[in-house]
């Protein structure tokens, strides 16, 4: 008996200090995923492209830790970054616009800062809000449109986004439409399954966010995954021999304020082509 006792003890002390890490110290980590993605037998070009998504300030993520998002984006060097959707988990509850505006303008990129919808930048009085929040941050927000940049060593790169789909009127041939003479061609997507429509389209890099990674990776239990992220979860996927889609697991929470094995995440790319 005992032993069952001293067991059960220890189970629960492990059971509260779990609790802690994942409510308390987990989601406050924020990790930068740096990959190389090649494209191409020339290799004339190189740029770097910084993704950050789903923000998702809330109460339990507030707007004081975007600080050191800012400082961990900077010290990259983006030529290119790039924002996924999700900007306030509830803006009607925690919007502190204000805030966010500063923190957006104070990102910097030597060639463009780009964003596209999520799902929750369209409800709870988010979609008022969401594109001049953006706007006065230096971000472009794309809506089935792209644009064409000339980078510093002579490459183009083409750089889309898309509607959401869950809200939003997705147009992935209207996006497309837009595209003339590029070396390298990026989309953007809040929700990662919509890339299976730019297989076999001359598209090399899809960015995407929406699942949080699974926010929660709980050994031998399978995390609930989102409408539009049921294929894909997190990290790198290979979709085709051309086609590249990266799911960024994000930076807030949603629904249960807590992350496990799911750290919060800035995904950095050095892309030659």
């Amino acid at each position: 008996m005992r032993i069952l006792k001293w067991l059960l003890i220890i189970g629960i002390v492990a059971l509260v200090l779990l609790c802690i890490y994942a409510f308390k110290i987990e989601p406050r980590l924020v990790t930068v995923s740096r990959l190389t993605l090649e494209h191409g037998n020339k290799k004339e070009h190189t740029m770097k492209v910084v993704q950050v998504s789903d923000t998702q300030l809330s109460k339990a993520y507030s707007a004081k830790r975007l600080a050191k998002i800012v400082q961990k984006v900077n010290a990259e060097e983006a030529d290119i970054l790039v924002f996924t959707g999700d900007l306030f988990d509830d803006y009607e509850k925690y919007g502190p616009v204000e805030e966010m505006i500063q923190a957006l303008s104070a990102m910097t990129a030597t060639t463009g800062k780009y964003a596209v919808w999520g799902n929750h930048d369209y409800t709870d009085g988010s979609e008022a809000i969401y594109e001049d929040t953006m706007t006065q941050g230096g971000f472009l927000v794309l809506k089935n449109e792209g644009e064409t940049l000339n980078m510093a060593d002579g490459g183009t790169v083409f750089i889309g986004g898309l509607d959401d789909s869950l809200h939003g009127q997705t147009a992935p041939k209207k996006l497309l439409s837009y595209r003339e003479r590029y070396d390298y061609s990026i989309i953007l997507t809040h929700e990662p399954d919509i890339a299976d429509e730019f297989i076999h389209t001359e598209t090399q890099l899809v960015l995407a966010g929406h699942s949080h990674g699974g926010q929660l990776n709980l050994p031998f239990i399978e995390s609930p995954r989102p409408l539009y992220a049921q294929k894909y979860k997190k990290g790198l996927y290979q979709l085709s021999d051309d086609l590249s889609l990266y799911v960024n697991s994000g930076l807030g929470t949603t629904f249960i304020h807590a992350r496990f094995r799911v750290p919060p995440e800035i995904s950095s790319f050095i892309i030659t082509f």
